[in-house]
């Protein structure tokens, strides 16, 4: 499993941190989906065999947030 951490912008309540997640979780390959509302960023668990940083970022963008970086 690898690690990546990508910042975003737009959540301002749980119920975004729980849209983010549901979404990243979701993906193939995702083991976890860690969401701070505080630090503004997700820390993703993943395959990298299985799924990509690009498709995190399709996800949480189809999800109406913004990634700053990632």
């Amino acid at each position: 499993m690898q690690t990546k951490v990508i910042e975003i912008k737009g959540m301002t309540c749980m119920g975004c941190v729980n849209s983010v997640k549901n979404v990243l979780e979701k993906i193939p390959g995702v083991g976890s989906a860690d969401v701070s509302l505080e630090q503004k960023q997700v820390t993703i668990q993943y395959d990298a065999a299985t799924t990509n940083a690009d498709q995190f970022k399709d996800a949480i963008t189809g999800a109406g947030f913004e990634v700053v970086t990632w």
